[in-house]
């Protein structure tokens, strides 16, 4: 089951710092590697590289809550922040459209764009 505050939680920093497109793929029935990736785009390697620093600043200093691992940060294309049951993926624009992450895992179900918390 897919921890909803957490999600709400990280969706709620990345939109506050600017991510762009932010999308919910719910994994829980597809595979054992997460519940759920959010992924969410910034338009230049220094806005990637800077949602990645404040969504590991934000969920550590305000909701006590540490990543397992982060991948990509020197490239800045890419960056791949795990929280263990929600892997959150933060691309360059470019780079989420050669990828396509969304195509990958669609069955036409499992895509949630982000539209805020109510």
């Amino acid at each position: 089951m897919i921890d909803q505050e957490k999600l709400d939680l990280i969706c709620k920093v990345l939109d506050d710092h600017k991510g762009l497109d932010i999308q919910v793929i719910d994994l829980k029935e597809m595979t054992v590697v997460a519940d759920a990736f959010v992924i969410c785009s910034g338009r230049s390697s220094t806005a990637v590289k800077g949602l990645a620093d404040n969504l590991e600043y934000d969920m550590k200093t305000k909701y006590g809550i540490n990543p397992i691992r982060v991948e990509g940060k020197s490239e800045g294309e890419w960056i791949v922040v795990d929280y263990g049951d929600i892997v959150v993926h933060v691309f360059y624009e470019e780079t989420r459209r050669t990828y396509d992450l969304e195509q990958l895992w669609d069955d036409g179900q499992n895509i949630k764009k982000y539209e805020g918390i109510e």
